[in-house]
Order: structure tokens, then C-alpha cells, then sequence
């Protein structure tokens, strides 16, 4: 058995990182070594100084799972979100390609407009609709050009017992009894964020031991559902008595446009890597447990 795999991870709070440290942590065989680097180390609107600090590693792979996530504070500062969603990773990627070390990057379904009824495959056109998804757009080009071995990891709907994320907001207006209204003609798959870190987690097992593929890749929860259905979902996994309520995206306009059919065609990832889409039904209800247990403080968190 070769020896695990040493990661240099950019993010430690965030959903995906929290959950690379934790997986890290479960002693299971070969275990990888995970250094996680806040925003104390590593200012990602600073990426001179994110190069570094993989110019200085030991490790033998990096992971960016940090980025700017606000879909609407990115309308506002789109300076920042570029910042931290291209030119950032981008300097990452170059790094890392001169040290020879394989690249993993976390991007979204943010890059489509949503404007069809199947599912997107990696080579169907980008044409994102907002500053956020332009930005990961570019951060993903940025990547690429670098020219070092590295893997792409299209997701989407992140979320996990912590962090800013769909479920928990569901959970703190359904508990103070409020009528929730949810946009039921936006669909696309839901992905626990334990879920994207065993992912990455598999393809860095498959760098270390010469079996990786650089590329572009789709990886989200299944089956599709709209915001309605899965709120609805997670109201009836808390075991509460909310009214969810359909509404448009005409009815709930936002600052940033949002694509209508976000469902990634999974199959690449599958063929290449041996990674199975996650079933989100599976661990909702751990999920939506774990962020109870959250709000009354007796979760516990990775150190």
C-alpha cells in the first residue's frame, strides 16, 4: 500500500474544506495528510502571496476549495469575486505547475445559463449569466492555461451542517414558523459537500498513484429537483410542519440571474475516476440532524 497522499488545501471554514478535514481525520486507510490554510495564511484576494505559499509547501498535491460564493455580492464587487475566483487560482495553478505538483480546483454549474431541458456535459458551451459565474468561468480558463496536471471539479449546491447554505436557511424560517416561498423553476442536483470532498479525495488518490486525469469534470448530487422540492425535502427531514409554497423566479427576482435547468451529465467522472454521483436523498436527514444539533451547540466541529 503506497503511502498517503500529503494536500495543501486554500479554505479551512468553508463547507468543501471543513469536510476534507474531517475525512482526514476518520483514520481510514491510507489516510491522507491535509494542511488547511485560512484566510490567516492566505488571502485569496492577495494571489501573489497564495503562490507562495505553494512555492513553500512540502505537500505532494493542492486544493483550491475556497472561493468568493456570494451569486449577488458579486453583482456589487466584481473586482473582489474576480480576485478571488480567477486570479487567484490562477496563480495557484501556475504554481503548482511549476513545482510539478497536480491542481484541483472547485468550480459551478454557475458557468451555464440553463437555458435547455438535459443534462450539461463538460464540452457544452459556458455562457454564464452573472458576475459570479463569469468569474469561476475565467478562474477555470485560468487553471487550464497553466499547463500543469490538474483536475476541474464542476459542482453544485453545496451544503453541509455549517456554512451559508440553502438547507440551513430552509431550517431557521421553517422553526420561527414563517411561510416559505420557493422558486419551484430552478432545477438542478444537490451536493452534500462531504460528498465533493470524497470526490477530490478519490482524484488525489489517483494523482498520487499515477492514475490521474487532467481535465474538466461534472460532479453533483441526484436525482434534479427545483428549490421547492428540496426545501420541501428538508423540512419534512426535520420532521416540522412548515408550508413551502411554489412560487417563479419572476415572483423571487434576485440581483443575479440564475440558470433554469443546472443539471451536469455526471458521466466523465464516472468513466474516468470510478465516482458515482451521490444520492442527496441518502444523507439529508444526518445532514439536517448535524445542523440542529448546530444551532443548540452540541455538534461538534474538526479542530
Amino acid at each position: 500500500m503506497t503511502a498517503a497522499p500529503s494536500i495543501l488545501v486554500f479554505g479551512r471554514t468553508g463547507q468543501v474544506a471543513v469536510e476534507l478535514r474531517r475525512l482526514a481525520g476518520t483514520g481510514a486507510a491510507p489516510n491522507p495528510t491535509v494542511e488547511a490554510l485560512g484566510r490567516d495564511r492566505a488571502d485569496l484576494t492577495d494571489a501573489r502571496a497564495c503562490a507562495a505559499q505553494i512555492a513553500a509547501t512540502g505537500a505532494g498535491l493542492v486544493i483550491n476549495a475556497a472561493a468568493w460564493t456570494d451569486v449577488d455580492g458579486a453583482e456589487d464587487e466584481p473586482d473582489a469575486a474576480y480576485a478571488v475566483n480567477a486570479e487567484a487560482p490562477g496563480a495557484m495553478a501556475r504554481a503548482a505547475a511549476a513545482r510539478g505538483l497536480p491542481f484541483l480546483h472547485v468550480s459551478t454549474d454557475y458557468v451555464f445559463d440553463g437555458d435547455g431541458a438535459r443534462p450539461l456535459r463538460e464540452d457544452d458551451p459556458a455562457t454564464p449569466l452573472g458576475v459570479y459565474g463569469r468569474s469561476k468561468l475565467a478562474g477555470e480558463r485560468a487553471v487550464a492555461q497553466a499547463g500543469g496536471a490538474h483536475a476541474i471539479l464542476r459542482t453544485a449546491r453545496v451544503y453541509a451542517a455549517r456554512g451559508r447554505n440553502f438547507p440551513r436557511a430552509v431550517l431557521r424560517a421553517a422553526t420561527r414558523g414563517e411561510r416559505l416561498r420557493v422558486v419551484d423553476d430552478q432545477i438542478g442536483g444537490p451536493t452534500p459537500a462531504r460528498d465533493v470532498a470524497r470526490a477530490l479525495l478519490a482524484i488525489a488518490r489517483a494523482f498520487h498513484e499515477g492514475r490521474g486525469k487532467t481535465g474538466l469534470y461534472h460532479y453533483c448530487g441526484r436525482p434534479p429537483v427545483s428549490w421547492h422540492g428540496f426545501a420541501q425535502a428538508v423540512v419534512e427531514a426535520a420532521g416540522l410542519a412548515a408550508e413551502v409554497a411554489p412560487v417563479s423566479s419572476r415572483d423571487r427576482p434576485a440581483r443575479a440571474p440564475r440558470p433554469t435547468y443546472a443539471v451536469l451529465d455526471c458521466g466523465k467522472i464516472a468513466r474516468d475516476y470510478g465516482i458515482a454521483q451521490p444520492d442527496w436523498r441518502r444523507s439529508l436527514k444526518d445532514i439536517v440532524t448535524d445542523i440542529t444539533a448546530g444551532e443548540t451547540g452540541t455538534r461538534r466541529e474538526p479542530k
